[in-house]
């Protein structure tokens, strides 16, 4: 509902107040809003869950993402006529699972207590961290080719290391919030989140700032994991920065899908090429889920299960709307010839029909699905310091999930 509201108003003239929004405005927000999900996704995971699912948050973070972007690079170049190089540029653009959608849904499992015995919640949120710095990082390195931008080695390098500084900088600043505010504070229940929050915003900003873009994501989520591992042995656990980020996702919420939506213009949808790159879209999303399913094999899940893990794989909608019209952007700065221009364009275009497709379509399969595929825990459980909670109206769930 969310993203229709969006492309509504972006794309009728009577109502299209999106065209007031500077486009730095839209993006900043859309940063904040995705620093708070990722926040809440490393407040969510289970250590020893992690611990125990390495292997499979590994695979599911790989091979899934590389699977699709070589589907898409040779069906892009049968049935679209992309280049080899543009038709992997779409794949990286494609591989990444969208964050925005996954997150909460993984959340309300967690609430729900649905599959947190097996783990699943924990084991989907980290692998969508690390599958979307692959994803970023691939499409980087491609487009730096594609356009000779930058030494080659050095942005095939780049990627493991902004993994390694988001990393590092969880580590660190996680560990001193161990200590920060400190025990004798009476606001320590509310300074947690704020510093954390503060945290997030601070990395997820300076990678931009610096162009090292995979060092924020892995840092917002490394920081709240490493904090919350120290705040849940105190007596209130890491429960008040866990509802204050729920209370703030209500009001970020539909302004991350609204933007997102507003990025839709019907004459990027409209076009000789969208029935032949849903074609593309369609066999990519195929092969992912079936990779999904497979990869996840081991792991202790049921069929059930991992049909559910193959699922929560499908959406897609933050990482292509921030990185799909890059492409373009950059042949037109450049000055580029018609034909780059062209496939630039196109590859704005499958990008839009995937977040159309998958994001609403996956937000739902996976709001109907999990009650049918998952186990239920014997009590829903709050992800943060593992309370018991009340049980959400599941009306109430499906609609915040979509």
């Amino acid at each position: 509902g969310m993203l229709i509201t969006g492309f509504i108003l972006r794309n009728v003239d009577a109502i299209n107040v999106v065209r007031h929004i500077e486009p730095s405005w839209a993006s900043d927000l859309r940063s904040m809003a995705l620093i708070l999900i990722l926040i809440r996704a490393g407040l969510g995971l289970d250590a020893t869950v992690l611990r125990n699912l390495g292997g499979a948050c590994l695979r599911l973070t790989c091979c899934p993402c590389l699977v699709e972007c070589a589907a898409v690079a040779v069906s892009a170049r049968l049935f679209l006529g992309f280049p080899w190089l543009w038709g992997t540029l779409l794949g990286f653009v494609l591989g990444a699972v969208s964050p925005a959608v996954v997150v909460p849904s993984m959340l309300w499992l967690q609430s729900e207590g649905l599959g947190v015995d097996q783990g699943i919640p924990t084991l989907v949120m980290a692998a969508a961290s690390f599958d979307d710095v692959l994803a970023i990082t691939g499409f980087g390195v491609v487009l730096g080719i594609v356009f000779s931008k930058g030494n080659l080695a050095w942005n095939i390098a780049k990627g493991p290391l902004e993994a390694v500084v988001g990393l590092l900088f969880g580590g660190v600043v996680g560990g001193l919030l161990w200590f920060l505010p400190s025990a004798q504070s009476g606001q320590r229940s509310t300074l947690r989140p704020v510093l954390l929050l503060l945290a997030g915003l601070c990395v997820m900003f300076a990678a931009r700032r610096v162009e090292f873009g995979g060092s924020g994501p892995l840092g917002c989520i490394a920081v709240a994991f490493v904090a919350a591992f120290r705040w849940t042995k105190d007596q209130h656990g890491a429960a008040s920065a866990s509802e204050t980020c729920a209370l703030l996702w209500e009001v970020f919420q539909p302004i991350l899908f609204g933007l997102i939506g507003s990025e839709v213009q019907i004459k990027d949808v409209v076009s000789d090429g969208t029935l032949l790159g849903l074609g593309v879209l369609g066999i990519s999303l195929t092969l992912r889920m079936a990779t999904s399913f497979l990869v996840v094999y081991g792991a202790s899940l049921s069929l059930k299960e991992r049909l559910f893990v193959a699922i929560a794989w499908l959406p897609k909608a933050t990482v292509q709307a921030a990185i799909g019209p890059v492409a373009l952007d950059y042949a037109r700065n450049l000055g580029a010839d018609d034909r780059t221009v062209s496939l630039a364009t196109q590859v704005l275009t499958v990008a839009v029909l995937s977040i159309l497709v998958t994001a609403p379509i996956g937000a739902a399969a996976i709001a109907l699905s999990a009650p049918r595929l998952l186990r239920r825990s014997a009590k829903s459980l709050d992800p943060a310091n593992g309370r018991a909670v009340t049980e959400p109206d599941e009306e109430d769930v499906n609609m915040s999930v979509l």
